[in-house]
């Protein structure tokens, strides 16, 4: 999933405009109250340093917020559709699960643990992958072709399913949860626009909304066994019972989305924060460009 990647921007901006008030402080100032005590009149600062003086709080507050309480997100698929449509804006609540260290994402604080039926954001993990020795291992090539190919950490969004220690299974388009079947009431076709490639595909295949009870959370996911028929849990890599630390995610999208089918249980240790609120939603041209029945609404 796509972000604002704003974040490396600020951190330079941050870093630029401290270290050129820094270099005022510690050397031209001086000099330049000099001046102006010996002729009389005041010594304007030069625009960098007014420009950094100015901006540099006020960055470096923007960059804080973004980096522990929220951020923005974009949503380039629609393996979250209906909840979630290509290009909705969104944003993640990242002190959600605890505070964490940008980059290194070491939890500082605690807050929580995710819950069953939350949509999270986080850096994709890898696909699970078998190498040449025959033994599994993550890998930033979906296909598995190249088993040692970088895990790029690029932030993927999905709905938790599995906590730790819940034994998951799915059969087609029925999921268990500890031997029980999660409910699902139909609702009726999906209804869309043929100018959308993602609602057209939905529509050509007959996709059907269901109103699905995750626990406490009751949401509206997409099937559309006519597409694709995803593989099931348990399988040759990812095992039922749902490792320590770990989360089993899937897309509300159930039959178009990669998710833990296929790469496995997403760790703890990945996860960015919660998705909470739809802020903008761009259709674009010929769609009515904006889906205000959708902007400020909040996500369950």
């Amino acid at each position: 999933m796509a972000a604002f990647d704003f974040s490396a921007i600020l951190l330079g901006l941050t870093v630029l405009f401290g270290l050129v008030w820094l270099f005022d402080r510690l050397f031209l100032a001086k000099a330049r109250r000099a001046r102006a005590e010996a002729s009389g009149t005041e010594q304007p600062e030069p625009w960098p340093v007014d420009w950094a003086r100015s901006l540099f709080p006020v960055i470096l507050v923007v960059l804080i917020l973004r980096s522990f309480v929220a951020e923005p997100f974009r949503i380039p698929s629609g393996s979250m559709m209906p909840t979630l449509d290509v290009g909705d804006f969104i944003l993640v609540n990242k002190f959600a699960y605890g505070l964490r260290m940008p980059a290194f994402n070491n939890k500082l604080v605690e807050n929580g643990e995710p819950r069953r039926g939350d949509v999270v954001v986080f850096r994709f993990p890898g696909a699970l992958c078998k190498d040449e020795k025959g033994e599994i291992v993550r890998s930033g090539d979906l296909t598995c072709q190249n088993p040692h190919a970088p895990v790029t950490g690029e932030n993927w969004i999905k709905r938790v399913i599995g906590l730790p220690g819940d034994r998951i299974e799915t059969r087609g388009s029925e999921l268990y949860i500890n031997g029980e079947r999660v409910g699902a009431d139909e609702i009726g076709p999906f209804k869309g626009s043929m100018n959308r490639p993602e609602d057209r595909l939905l529509m050509t295949f007959g996709s059907k909304l269901y109103t699905e009870h995750l626990g406490s959370i009751n949401h509206t996911i997409a099937l559309t066994p006519a597409f694709n028929m995803p593989q099931d849990i348990p399988n040759a890599v990812v095992p039922s019972e749902v490792p320590k630390g770990c989360y089993i995610v899937m897309g509300d999208n159930r039959m178009n989305s990669t998710d833990s089918r296929w790469w496995g249980c997403m760790p703890e240790q990945n996860l960015v924060g919660k998705a909470f609120f739809v802020w903008l939603a761009w259709r674009g041209p010929g769609n009515g460009w904006l889906d205000f029945s959708k902007m400020g609404k909040v996500i369950h």
